[in-house]
């Protein structure tokens, strides 16, 4: 993780709801976290948890009801000028967790990787749009010729390098990827997690990994936080997280990995977390720094288990 620890994300008391005023659902509820500068965070949680809608909150897909998200000091959500709004679609991107249906069809590689410089109109000449475009294939490992053909022309692998080019043509600061892995087969997944590494050195990127799987985000993330119903439980260093997790749902999801050893997963035993078991009207939970740098949604029954 970078030692300098530059802000480059900030969300503050974010609240994301759906439905109309009479109805609505609160997807997620007064989260927040930073995200520094050059570093890979990552955001774990069930399906339905609220992970990827905070994901395309902060890239103003979805509307925040409540909070602030800042992008290197500058507020992005709500109301803002369209200078702004230009620069976060050039300096925020995101790579979708479906690699064939985020891609149109109906469209060949050459504008699908060119529609943010088609948006913004960022190139010149022809010439320069298609020597972009040209680069971005390469940097993902596939090669210039195959602008000229249709999404289903490729793998599974490669039409998610597609959407990673089609990310990496805007020159983008932030990326967040929405379980860019999920979709994949086995034997590509380390492939696409490597490619993501190595871009983010090249080019100095900042990531937020969005994923289900803990043993995933194991080896990409420098930072995790758990989230659980639009909650954040816990918040540490991948590494401190794994070694000593407090909040029971950490615990639960930790316990659920497969082991590679028939042995250990025969014997294994699956921790149960029931928020029911924790809830006391008289030991309210309480948002902490249980120890430095690791921080958690505890009362003191969860403490006294930790």
């Amino acid at each position: 993780m970078p030692s300098d620890k530059d802000v480059l994300i900030d969300v503050n008391n974010l609240s994301v709801d759906f439905g109309s005023k009479r109805k609505s659902f609160r997807a997620v509820d007064k989260v927040s976290f930073q995200i520094y500068k050059g570093e890979t965070f990552g955001l774990v949680g069930e399906s339905g948890s609220g992970k990827t809608t905070i994901g395309r909150t902060i890239i103003r897909i979805n509307p925040s009801s409540e909070g602030e998200i800042t992008f290197k000091g500058e507020r992005i959500n709500g109301k803002i000028s369209k200078e702004t709004d230009k620069m976060v679609t050039r300096k925020i991107q995101m790579i979708f967790q479906d690699p064939m249906a985020s891609l149109n069809e109906r469209s060949k590689v050459d504008y699908i990787v060119s529609e943010g410089l088609y948006s913004l109109k960022n190139f010149k000449t022809e010439e320069e749009r298609m020597e972009k475009v040209s680069k971005a294939l390469r940097d993902v490992g596939l090669l210039p010729e195959f602008s000229s053909r249709f999404p289903h022309e490729f793998s599974g692998g490669q039409r998610q390098r597609i959407g990673i080019a089609r990310a990496l043509i805007m020159e983008p600061e932030f990326i967040i990827a929405d379980e860019p892995i999920s979709a994949l087969d086995v034997s590509i997944r380390a492939q696409v997690i490597n490619l993501l590494a190595e871009l983010q050195k090249t080019r100095g990127l900042t990531y937020l990994f969005i994923a289900h799987d803990l043993s995933v985000v194991r080896f990409i993330t420098d930072r995790i936080a758990v989230i659980h119903k639009g909650k954040i439980v816990e918040l540490s260093e991948t590494e401190t997280l794994f070694k000593k997790p407090i909040h029971p749902y950490t615990k639960a999801l930790l316990s659920a990995i497969p082991s590679p050893s028939p042995d250990e997963e025969r014997n294994k035993k699956l921790f149960i977390y029931t928020p029911e078991k924790y809830y006391d009207p008289g030991d309210p939970f309480v948002w902490s720094e249980v120890e430095p740098g690791h921080y958690a949604l505890v009362n003191k029954k969860i403490l006294n288990e930790a």
